[in-house]
C-alpha cells in the first residue's frame, strides 16, 4: 500500500494536498504540517465497518439458501420516473445522472429531493457547484422547501462522508456533482480521472453499507459522453441521461443502463419556472404548428423504448453553386444522411451532384433510431421533386443499402399509435403475415410521386 504526503492543520485538523501559508479551514497562518497518509482507503473502510462488510461476503454461499433483508424501494415523487427506473428509488443503489450544463439536472434532482423529504424521509443535497443561498433560492422557487431536506455546499468528500455514519445517514443523498468533489485519498485536481474514481468508489461503498440511495450527477464531454473513467458507468446501478436543446422547453430523460428494470425507456419533460413537469402524452408534442402543404416535411412515428411519438423530419434540396455540394444534418448522424443519399442515387437513378441537401429533426430533437430512415428518404424526395407529401401520411422503417425497407422494433406499438392519432396512409415495412406496406424505396417513389 503506497503513501503520500499531505498537509494537516495543527489547530483545526483541516487537510490540504498542497502546503499553504494560511489554513483553508480556520484561516490561521503557518499551521500546516506535512504528514504521511495511505493512498488507499483500507484504514477508512476498517474504521467505518466497510472492511468487515466485505469479509462477510467474501466466501462462496449457496444462492438458493441465501436470504437478505433490505428496505423496500420508495417513490421519487414522480410516478413516471419510478416506472422507468423499474422499482423507484432502491435503498443502497446508485443512480448516475448525466447531461449537458444548464439542461436541468440540478433542477430535476432538487425536485426529487424535495418530494422524498415531503414523504417523511431524510434527504441530503450536497453541492460542489452552488452555495447554500443559491440552493435555497432554487428550492423556494420550485416549492420544495420543507423539513427533512438538508443541504451542504462543499468541495471536499471528507465533509460528506460523516453524514453517512450509522444512525444519521439520510435515505437519499444527492451529490452535484462527482467532478466537483475531491478526496484526500487521491492525487490530482477535482474532476481528474483519479479523483472521480476515488470519490465515486467511496460514496458508493458508504451508501451501500448504510442503505442510502445515491443520486450522483456527472458532467458530459462535448461529444455528449459522460466525463471521467468509463469505470464510473460500470460501478453504478443505473445510468440516466437528460437531453434536449436549451433553446426549447422540452427535455428527454433516457435510461441507458438499469439493473432494476428495462433500459432505453424515455420520459418527456417540459421545463418551466416551477421546474420539470411530465408531458403525459408526447404523441404529437414535437410536431408544433406544421404546414402540410409545404414540400420537404415528413411525419415519422418514432419509438424510444416502448413509447411512440410523432416527430417531423424536414429536408431541403436546393441547387448548389459549389464544386462539392453541401450536406448537413441536425438531430442525427450526418453519415446516415450520406448513406441514404447514396442509396437514392444508385437505386432511383437520381443525380444529387449539383444539389445541396440539408436535413433536420423538428423541435431540436436528437434521434438515432433506424426507423427514421424512411421518413428522411420521403422528405428528401419531396423537396427534390417539390411535391408535398399526403397531409396525414406517416412513415417509419429502416432502409438498407439495396433500397429495401426493413422492419424496426416496436412496429405494432407504432402502428397502434398511428391509428389512434388518425394517420393515413401509413408507409412502413410489412412486419407480419397478411400485412401490407412498402418494401423498397422504388415502391415508395411510385406511390408518392408516380415516377
Amino acid at each position: 500500500m503506497g503513501v503520500k504526503e499531505i498537509f494537516v492543520c495543527t489547530e483545526c485538523g483541516a487537510k490540504s494536498l498542497q502546503w499553504k501559508g494560511q489554513c483553508p479551514g480556520c484561516k490561521e497562518w503557518n499551521t500546516l504540517e506535512a504528514r504521511q497518509e495511505a493512498k488507499q482507503g483500507q484504514a477508512r473502510k476498517a474504521a467505518s465497518g466497510l472492511g468487515a462488510l466485505g469479509s462477510a461476503v467474501s466466501k462462496s454461499v449457496s444462492l438458493q439458501n441465501f436470504s437478505q433483508e433490505h428496505e423496500a424501494p420508495y417513490g421519487s415523487g414522480l410516478a413516471d420516473l419510478d416506472h422507468i427506473l423499474g422499482r423507484g428509488l432502491v435503498p443502497g443503489a446508485t443512480i448516475l445522472v448525466g447531461g449537458e450544463p444548464g439542461i436541468g439536472k440540478s433542477t430535476l434532482l432538487l425536485q426529487v429531493a424535495g418530494a422524498v423529504a415531503a414523504s417523511g424521509r431524510k434527504v441530503l443535497y450536497a453541492s460542489g457547484e452552488e452555495g447554500l443561498g443559491q440552493i435555497r433560492d432554487r428550492a423556494e422557487r420550485l416549492g420544495v422547501l420543507g423539513p427533512g431536506l438538508d443541504a451542504m455546499a462543499t468541495g471536499q468528500l471528507d465533509d460528506v462522508l460523516p453524514e453517512l455514519a450509522p444512525g444519521r445517514a439520510p435515505s437519499l443523498l444527492v451529490v452535484d456533482s462527482v467532478q466537483t468533489l475531491a478526496s484526500s485519498l487521491a492525487d490530482g485536481l477535482p474532476g481528474s480521472v483519479s479523483q472521480v474514481r476515488a470519490v465515486a468508489t467511496e460514496l458508493i461503498e458508504h451508501c451501500r453499507a448504510c442503505g442510502t440511495t445515491l443520486l450522483l450527477v456527472g458532467h458530459v464531454t462535448k461529444d455528449g459522453q459522460l466525463a471521467g473513467p468509463k469505470l464510473l458507468e460500470h460501478m453504478v446501478d443505473t445510468v440516466i441521461s437528460l437531453e434536449g436543446d436549451r433553446q426549447f422547453v422540452f427535455r428527454l430523460l433516457r435510461v441507458l443502463k438499469n439493473r432494476f428494470g428495462p433500459n432505453q425507456e424515455l420520459i418527456v419533460f417540459e421545463m418551466g419556472r416551477q421546474g420539470m413537469s411530465v408531458v403525459e402524452d408526447p404523441s404529437t408534442f414535437f410536431l408544433g404548428a406544421r404546414n402540410p402543404e409545404l414540400s420537404g416535411a415528413a411525419v415519422v412515428m418514432a419509438a424510444d423504448g416502448q413509447r411512440p411519438f410523432a416527430v417531423e423530419v424536414q429536408a431541403l434540396a436546393s441547387r448548389s453553386f459549389l464544386s462539392i455540394p453541401r450536406r448537413a444534418a441536425v438531430g442525427f448522424d450526418v453519415n446516415r444522411l450520406h448513406l441514404l443519399l447514396a442509396v437514392l442515387e444508385k437505386r432511383l437513378k437520381l443525380n444529387f451532384g449539383q444539389v445541396d441537401i440539408y436535413a433536420k429533426i423538428g423541435g431540436g430533437l436528437k434521434i438515432q433510431e433506424p426507423g427514421m430512415d424512411l421518413g428522411l428518404v420521403a422528405a428528401v424526395l419531396s423537396s427534390f421533386y417539390d411535391i408535398p407529401l399526403p397531409e396525414r401520411a406517416v412513415f417509419w422503417g429502416e432502409v438498407d443499402l439495396n433500397g429495401q425497407i426493413r422492419p424496426v422494433s416496436a412496429h405494432n406499438i407504432r402502428l397502434k399509435q398511428a391509428g389512434r392519432l388518425g394517420y393515413e396512409p401509413v408507409f412502413c415495412p410489412p412486419a407480419g403475415e397478411g400485412q401490407t406496406g412498402v418494401t423498397t424505396i422504388m415502391q415508395l417513389q411510385q406511390r408518392l410521386f408516380r415516377r
